[in-house]
């Protein structure tokens, strides 16, 4: 079934709106992410990972970036070593497939501290309560929670929801996703155990295809062998039985802290 014939997906938003993100749209961001010049211009101190806001540089085009180098990740008991950056960029390739603008433009590339994850700085609307958005029905939170449950997020705290002017939101700080064990932790429940709509149903139809094609091939060097296979195995799942995932009694359902 087509999204046409599904009727209107209110899931589904513009992904990217210049107002959000310094003018810049989709094809100019990437331009400017893989190839500007990086200016360190400050520190995200609340982050547990060394995340470093930069402005970036390339002939007319200029924006503001985070860039979060490998070297400066922490080390965790579940996850390998290393490895964070490059599952925030699995995690754009997911939702480029999915649904494009969950997650900002994103790139991998060298920096002045080495390898690392490099994304678009989104401008936030500060006038959004974000414990009144994370307990809505927002159609845009629903199709998050759904990409969450594919990607099998480990830390969907609200912090990691980016509010912005356009009206549009977007989910930032991925590094703790795909994993092959079932870690689903989130504040996004309110639809847990509902039933998936056709455009849902659609999507991650397409998500299953594309694993077999193009989106495979730009996550193998990403993630593991095992680690692809249990995200086939995530995808399968949800079309099977046609639902939201409920909280897991062997895992917390909700990461600390959750904001």
């Amino acid at each position: 079934m087509s999204l046409s014939a599904a009727g209107a997906d209110p899931g589904r938003r513009a992904p990217l709106d210049p107002l959000d993100s310094g003018g810049l749209g989709v094809s100019e961001a990437l331009a400017l992410l893989r190839t500007g010049e990086l200016e360190i211009t400050g520190r995200l101190v609340d982050a547990s990972n060394a995340t470093l806001l930069c402005e970036i540089r390339a002939d007319e085009l200029c924006g503001r970036c985070v860039y979060k180098p490998v070297r400066g990740e922490r080390a965790l008991w579940d996850f390998p070593d290393g490895t964070l950056a490059a599952r925030e960029l699995a995690a754009y390739e997911v939702a480029e497939a999915m649904d494009p603008g969950i997650v900002p433009p994103t790139v991998m590339r060298d920096g002045p501290f080495g390898a690392g994850m490099v994304q678009l700085w989104i401008d936030v609307d500060t006038t959004v309560d974000l414990v009144a958005l994370t307990r809505s029905d927002d159609p845009q939170l629903r199709r998050i929670a759904l990409f969450d449950a594919v990607i099998n997020n480990a830390d969907r705290k609200g912090g990691h929801l980016l509010p912005a002017p356009s009206g549009r939101v977007h989910g930032i700080d991925h590094g703790v996703t795909f994993h092959t064990d079932d870690k689903l932790r989130t504040l996004l429940w309110t639809w847990r155990g509902q039933r998936l709509d056709a455009a849902e149903t659609t999507l991650l139809q397409g998500v299953r295809d594309a694993l077999g094609a193009d989106l495979g091939e730009r996550l193998e060097p990403l993630l593991t062998t095992t680690e692809l296979r249990a995200l086939g195995a995530r995808v399968d799942r949800l079309l099977a039985e046609g639902r939201f995932p409920l909280p897991s009694g062997d895992w917390p359902a909700i990461p600390w802290p959750p904001f």
